[in-house]
């Protein structure tokens, strides 16, 4: 069981992964379409190489990454925070401001999957002029970011009330980044 959960858990990086190698090879084939086939095929009199296709797949990835990734960035609290007054703060009170942060958190991520669903569907009989592809496919990266939010922030706050939040510092602890409290 546990290795199905690793397994799972792994898919979200691995994906963001994929996807920035995507975006890299894609913009690269750009930049090639754009400035040296361009040139070719004027040089020699041939007809040119349409490479509108390009922008919609580096679009596409960028959404998909960066709905994706934030959520990521939640579950390892690598987000922007002001640590500064919570780590002079008592324990119990620190477990309740990590709590609440959290749980704005997983509110937020819930408004973004339920409104990013609402505009997936509006846009479901649009296709993109290019690849010709739904572009639901493009505003399902905010749904898909937005219930990974809620389910990373509930993982954070079950792991910080067993003593582990992502994103809690010890003061003077040798470690601060491994999130004891």
């Amino acid at each position: 069981m546990k290795s199905a959960v690793r397994f799972v858990a792994a898919v979200p990086p691995v994906f963001v992964t994929v996807l920035m190698l995507v975006a890299i090879a894609d913009m690269l084939a750009g930049v090639f379409l754009r400035y040296v086939m361009t040139q070719v095929s004027g040089f020699f009199n041939l007809p040119t190489i349409r490479f509108f296709w390009v922008e919609e797949i580096g679009e596409l990835c960028l959404a998909w990454m960066s709905f994706v990734g934030a959520a990521i960035g939640i579950r390892r609290g690598v987000h922007f925070s002001v640590q500064m007054i919570t780590d002079h703060l008592p324990a119990g009170l620190r477990k309740a401001v990590f709590t609440t942060h959290y749980l704005l958190i997983a509110g937020f991520g819930a408004l973004v999957a339920i409104f990013g669903w609402q505009v997936a569907e509006l846009n479901s009989q649009s296709f993109s002029p290019a690849l010709d592809l739904n572009l639901r496919w493009l505003y399902l990266s905010s749904v898909v970011g937005g219930v990974l939010i809620v389910i990373y922030s509930a993982a954070s706050i079950v792991d910080g009330w067993r003593g582990r939040w992502p994103a809690m510092t010890v003061p003077g602890s040798p470690d601060s980044r491994a999130g004891a409290s």
